[in-house]
């Protein structure tokens, strides 16, 4: 409804815009087809219209590769994430709160990918920064040490020693997820059943 309001406008009306964005989220899980569909329109009305705005482009393009990440392509999804984690670094510097975010979302889509050696050097260098500026409990910070987890596990080449790094990770974000989220909070629910599950895979090797 919120859409048909603005519908008639011109495409370059901000309202209009805006709300074409909105449904492309609302139908995100919904329906993540049509979703693609409007928020690569999206994109394309963007690029037409507020090609000035760096922001509004990026902004557009991590809401399509979000719809990628659902549909699984992940591979189209990769190439938005780092073109966007590109620009950012180009125009706010690699220790901005937004790059690293942006750094965080692009590990993701690393492991979803299956390139955990690239993953694993990535998150190595984006955790000292994202330490610096967020800070050891931020969110983010805690996400770029679980992407690293997983690069590590996933990684064709581990080694016991690999897991036994993988199962301090996933402790250390479990007890400070648990600390700050609380026990009850799906991050730290998540963080747990991931601790487990390494931990499971040592015993077997031992």
């Amino acid at each position: 409804a919120f859409w048909k309001t603005y519908l008639g406008r011109a495409e370059s009306d901000i309202y209009r815009y805006a709300a074409m964005g909105g449904l492309g989220g609302a139908l995100r899980l919904e329906d993540p087809e049509e979703a693609l569909l409007v928020l690569e329109a999206h994109l394309a009305l963007t690029r037409r219209h507020w090609s000035h705005g760096e922001e509004c482009i990026l902004t557009s393009q991590h809401n399509l590769a979000a719809i990628f990440t659902v549909l699984k392509r992940h591979d189209e999804a990769l190439v938005l994430h780092r073109e966007i984690y590109s620009r950012r670094v180009a125009t706010l510097g690699v220790s901005n709160e937004s790059t690293i975010i942006s750094g965080s979302n692009m590990l993701v889509t690393l492991n979803d990918r299956g390139l955990s050696e690239e993953a694993k050097v990535f998150a190595r260098d984006q955790l000292p920064v994202a330490r610096r500026t967020l800070g050891s409990d931020h969110h983010c910070t805690l996400n770029i040490n679980l992407s690293l987890a997983v690069a590590l596990g996933n990684s064709p080449n581990r080694a016991r020693d690999d897991l036994l790094e993988v199962e301090t990770i996933l402790q250390h974000v479990f007890q400070r997820r648990r600390q700050v989220f609380g026990p009850a909070h799906p991050a730290t629910l998540h963080a747990e059943k991931k601790l487990s599950s390494i931990r499971a895979v040592l015993a077997r090797c031992t």
